[in-house]
Formats: C-alpha cells, sequence, structure tokens
C-alpha cells in the first residue's frame, strides 16, 4: 500500500508539473520568405501588428524572414520554427512526409498566373519538348510544369528538368544557355522581362490548385490555440489594411512592394495574378469546399510519382490530408490538416 501511494503521489506531481502555468509557452515563432502572397507578414512584424496582437494574448511571436523559401521550410521540419509559409504542396511534401504533424491555419490565396513557365524565343509550351527546364525541383514549380505538359499530351519524359535554387534562377535564365524556366513571382516576371521571354504556361490555367498558406505546427498549435488566434487577427487585420482603399491601402502595399523589391506597380502586377482571400470568410469558403480534397489527390499523386512522400510509400494515400470537405488518403496517418477554426473566429469577429 506505501508503495501504492508512493506511485501515486509520483502521478499527481507530474500531473502538477505538467499543467503547471510556470511551465507554459510564451515564446513562438514563424518564418517567411518573398512572395506576394506572403509579403503582409513582413509588413505586420514591421508595424507592430504581430505585436499589438501577440500581447493581446499575453504571448510573444518573432516573425523571421529566410532568403531561401525550401531552406524555410527544411528550417520548420527541423523544430526552428512554430510555423511557416509554404504552399499546399510543400507542406505535404515536406513537412507531413516527414513524421511533422502540420495544420494549415490561415489559407491566405492561390496562385491564379503567378507561377508560370517561360521560353525563350518560342511562345508555345509544345516548343518545350527536348529543352532543359531549370526550376526548384519538386516544388510548386515543378507541379505546374507536370501540369501543363499533361495539358498539352506531353510527359516529364518530354523534357530534363534542372534543379535550380530559387536564389539562383534570375541569374541562371539571363545566360543564353539556360532557354526554360518555370517559377513564381517576383522571379516570374523579372525573367519575363528579359528579351525574347514568353510566358506559355501559368497557374491561371490550374486556378485554386497551388495554395499559399501559412502551416503550424498541430501540436504547438493545439496546445496553445492563443498562438493561432493572434497570428490570425494580425493577419486579418494587414488584409483590412490592403484592401480599405486611400493612403493606409497604398502604404502598406508600397511597403510590401519595396520589401519584395520591386515598386507598386510591379507589386500591383503580382497581385493581378494572386487570388487573395481579403475577407477571412472567403478563404473559410475555399477551405470548406469540395474542390480542396479533389486539389490535393491530383497533389498527392504527383508527389507520390515523384517519391516526395517517403521511401516506405506504398501508394498516394500513404499521408493522410485532413480537410473539412472529407478525408485524403490515410485515416491512420494524418499529417497535414486543412483547419478554418481561426479563420472562422475572424470571420465571426470573436477573436
Amino acid at each position: 500500500m506505501k508503495k501504492l501511494l508512493s506511485s501515486l503521489s509520483v502521478l499527481a506531481l507530474s500531473a502538477s508539473v505538467l499543467s503547471s502555468p510556470v511551465h507554459a509557452r510564451t515564446d513562438f515563432s514563424i518564418c517567411w520568405s518573398i512572395y506576394a502572397g506572403w509579403m503582409p507578414w513582413g509588413y505586420a512584424q514591421e508595424q507592430g501588428i504581430v505585436q499589438k496582437w501577440a500581447d493581446k494574448y499575453d504571448i510573444n511571436i518573432d516573425v523571421v524572414q529566410i532568403n531561401d523559401y525550401i531552406e524555410s521550410i527544411n528550417q520548420y521540419s527541423l523544430g526552428q520554427f512554430d510555423g511557416c509559409t509554404m504552399t499546399n504542396m510543400d507542406a505535404l511534401t515536406i513537412p507531413a512526409a516527414g513524421g511533422v504533424d502540420s495544420t494549415a491555419m490561415i489559407v491566405g490565396d492561390f496562385s491564379n498566373g503567378n507561377d508560370g513557365v517561360l521560353l525563350k524565343g518560342e511562345d508555345e509550351l509544345e516548343a518545350i519538348r527536348g529543352q532543359e527546364v531549370n526550376l526548384v525541383e519538386l516544388s510548386v514549380s515543378h507541379y505546374l510544369l507536370a501540369r501543363g505538359l499533361e495539358s498539352v499530351g506531353m510527359s516529364e519524359r518530354d523534357i530534363t528538368v534542372v534543379n535550380t535554387s530559387d536564389a539562383d534562377l534570375v541569374a541562371a535564365a539571363s545566360t543564353p544557355s539556360v532557354t526554360a524556366v518555370t517559377t513564381w513571382n517576383p522571379l516570374l516576371n523579372e525573367i519575363l522581362s528579359m528579351p525574347e521571354t514568353n510566358l506559355v504556361f501559368d497557374s491561371s490555367q490550374i486556378p485554386g490548385e497551388i495554395i499559399d498558406l501559412l502551416v503550424v505546427n498541430t501540436e504547438t498549435l493545439e496546445a496553445y490555440p492563443e498562438l493561432g488566434k493572434a497570428l490570425a487577427g494580425a493577419w486579418y487585420e494587414t488584409m483590412s489594411l490592403m484592401s480599405s482603399g486611400g493612403e493606409a491601402e497604398a502604404a502598406a502595399r508600397t511597403w510590401m512592394a519595396e520589401a519584395s523589391g520591386t515598386d507598386l506597380e510591379g507589386y500591383e502586377l503580382q497581385l493581378g495574378s494572386t487570388e487573395m482571400f481579403y475577407q477571412a470568410g472567403e478563404a473559410v469558403d475555399f477551405t470548406l469546399s469540395e474542390q480542396l480534397p479533389e486539389t490535393m489527390r491530383k497533389v498527392a499523386g504527383f508527389s507520390f510519382q515523384h517519391g516526395l512522400l517517403g521511401e516506405g510509400a506504398p501508394d498516394a494515400g500513404f499521408i493522410g490530408i485532413e480537410t473539412p470537405a472529407g478525408l485524403v488518403g490515410s485515416s491512420n496517418n494524418v499529417q497535414l490538416r486543412f483547419n478554418p477554426e481561426f479563420m472562422q473566429l475572424a470571420a465571426d469577429g470573436e477573436l
């Protein structure tokens, strides 16, 4: 009996320690990289909007810019950040495939022309046959290229992929030997401005398939919902400024333009090919739609074909993807979740 009481005492003490607010986290961090749809995070950090919402929930949030997109996701996957901006495909193939249960808590936009295939001296996609194509291999650019090739009855067997970091793509495209590139903005427009370069396929031809997200570690988000509330509050306050009209909108967009290395006209051009969800309700509706699981099935299929779901993945459904409209893949291995909870709170004015 004494031994039993002792064990119970230890268990009670352990439970007390685990639930003690002294051990609760208050410091969090997210990372982002340069892209039209993610520039608001830089603005929200710079203007104190993130700090304002973090203060409301008695936490600290550090928003950090990472210059290399894939590296930012890798750092998140290794636990160096609690959240990171990324696309739906990269969320599946990097953190989720690596066993990091991740939640897409903010669906910011989808690419509606912001990703494209460029050819020098040719203006039809069919001319890409036999060419080397420089792109960030196994990224959404690769997915876009595959969907483009499919649209003209071709496949990746008809081209050669040359893996090129997004940090090096513009320099590579300026060389005579590079004749085909697939990338996203702002790199896309910069390369498109080069002599004899033409856009032959873009994401407006597969609307809603390349989705830009803020992804947060699921375990962290469940343990600290105040993090999700603060992030959603900061995001939608920034969205409101960006779509408010007048001086506030112009100031926000001008800052984002300059921070992304362009001017207001150039940034507006990028936003014109980005389907931004300025209203939280729009993002919720998109997340609830039947299109989302169908899109994720296509993405999972591409990812499996390219060995991106892990060496032991037996099929495209190996990783479970939870969406409000239904589960895609295995219910026993859910590693990616689309959760509209925090966007809905913003839509309802309950943050």
